[in-house]
């Protein structure tokens, strides 16, 4: 292993995410610090790539085409030794929501870091997830904290948002946070008719009869 411009090592790095412009730019920050030997842009492309590459750490989005995240994670962890058990994961997403830090690392990543981080933040959270450390940005540490100590009833969400697809969660969590139907209809690319679909079926899913009731429901489980 090559050491890098700062005398560590370089660390063999597989770049998740659905965004190619993301990956481009993530490249562009850390590609000079770590050895980015493989991208992927869904689930397949990830666990291919992972178990062809076995990196040090692989910076997985947590949301994709073809389940997710965790679904890699599970994926590799059922394939064993055939799969990539020394590889680390450092989920890198714009999501700051608790279930998703939480459901993240449930399925097996040793930190979470949020997309506004910097390129030396994210070259040296990195070494730290490759060397075993867990690594937060602060405000997610709290979530785990939070989930160990009991003060987030994880079960209870997982089991209130497995009743929603992936979509229904975006729409729920947008629409939690004030978002008017076409401010969520611009942010997610569907249509206002789409919106108040997904609205009615998450509403009647938990059993809801409001925006407001949703709102307090979402603050209550720290979904906001």
């Amino acid at each position: 292993m090559t050491p890098s411009s700062t005398g560590s090592p370089r660390r063999r790095v597989v770049l998740v995410d659905d965004h190619a412009m993301f990956r481009a730019g993530v490249r562009a920050e850390i590609g000079t610090a770590v050895d980015i030997v493989a991208e992927a842009g869904d689930v397949d492309e990830a666990v291919a790539a992972i178990g062809a590459h076995r990196p040090d750490v692989v910076l997985l989005d947590v949301h994709l085409p073809g389940g997710g995240g965790g679904e890699v994670m599970r994926r590799l962890a059922a394939a064993g030794p055939a799969g990539s058990p020394d590889t680390r994961y450092l989920a890198l997403s714009v999501s700051d929501a608790a279930e998703d830090v939480i459901g993240t690392i449930r399925a097996g990543a040793r930190g979470y870091v949020t997309k506004t981080i910097t390129g030396p933040e994210l070259v040296d959270a990195i070494g730290r997830v490759a060397e075993g450390d867990a690594v937060f940005s602060p405000r997610l540490a709290g979530f785990v904290l939070d989930a160990f100590a009991g003060t987030i009833e994880v079960a209870q969400v997982d089991e209130d948002l497995d009743r929603l697809t992936e979509r229904e969660r975006e729409v729920m969590r947008l629409i939690a946070r004030g978002y008017a139907y076409k401010e969520v209809a611009s942010e997610l690319f569907i249509s206002i008719k789409t919106v108040e679909t997904h609205v009615s079926s998450v509403l009647r899913k938990l059993q809801l009869s409001s925006r407001h009731e949703l709102t307090r429901w979402a603050s209550d489980r720290r979904l906001l």
